[in-house]
């Protein structure tokens, strides 16, 4: 049985592959060098929940090679944030006609769902974590201790945090596709669930760059909130799933 309706040769699997790669090497390229003008205000606007902590001192460069650097660097993260769907969706359509017509169908919907989770975890660690995690690690620092305002490893470390989350948020889809496709059935998941409580708090251990028990602890209850509605959800597609079997077979 055919995976796919039509079959491309290797050739052609290999022009496809090249074309996509240079569209998403071009999304990179343009996005970047059209963004790095624009670098201090994003790089303002992304940091602007932890600036506060430095009572209007300005962030410290540390070398004469750092301003292009950091730069840079703040117009490759912006293009890569703001050109996701694109490359993510080269990837899907790489991919799609290897997928039988009923598995195409998903994924459409699994791109927007993981798009809008991915932002929404993205704006959750920005607004709400970012700042309060980095408020509890400079309140840490001592009479006599000076935090050094660096402004390359500090937007290194809020990228990572804010990536983290967005990451974090992908867990429903996770949790949907091994329930659907009955790879873990939901009964085990829901059985063995202080298993998949540790996971989920190695996983927020190592996705938060600072390790402060604030940023840790926050996606730990932000993952158990989604894993549980996760569940919620795929036990609600599972009943209908069900109850449509039973129809059919009257």
């Amino acid at each position: 049985m055919p995976i796919s309706p039509k079959r491309m040769p290797f050739f052609e699997h290999f022009g496809e592959l090249r074309r996509r790669l240079a569209i998403i090497a071009a999304v990179i390229l343009v996005g970047s060098v059209a963004l790095y003008w624009e670098a201090p205000r994003i790089y303002t606007y992304f940091m602007a929940p932890i600036l506060p902590y430095f009572g209007g001192t300005d962030l410290v460069l540390l070398g004469p090679f750092e301003g292009f650097t950091l730069r840079f660097k703040v117009a490759l993260y912006a293009t890569l944030m703001l050109g996701s769907p694109i490359i993510i969706w080269q990837v899907f359509g790489f991919f799609l006609p290897a997928l039988r017509p009923k598995e195409q169908k998903w994924v459409i919907p699994t791109f927007a769902a993981m798009a809008v989770l991915f932002a929404a975890g993205a704006y959750v660690g920005h607004t709400y974590v970012l700042g309060t995690a980095f408020g509890w690690m400079v309140a840490q620092a001592w009479e006599g201790v000076q935090v050094l305002p660096d402004a390359g490893r500090y937007f290194q470390g809020a990228v990572l945090l804010v990536l983290g989350f967005g990451l974090s948020f992908q867990l429903p889809v996770v949790v949907f596709y091994l329930v659907l496709f009955e790879i873990v059935p939901y009964a085990k998941l829901r059985e063995n669930w202080r298993i998949a409580y540790v996971t989920l708090l190695v996983f927020a251990s190592v996705a938060t760059p600072d390790w402060s028990p604030v940023s840790m602890g926050l996606m730990f209850g932000a993952l158990l909130a989604l894993y549980e509605l996760s569940l919620l959800f795929a036990r609600i597609v599972l009943s209908k799933r069900i109850a449509r079997q039973a129809v059919l077979e009257e």
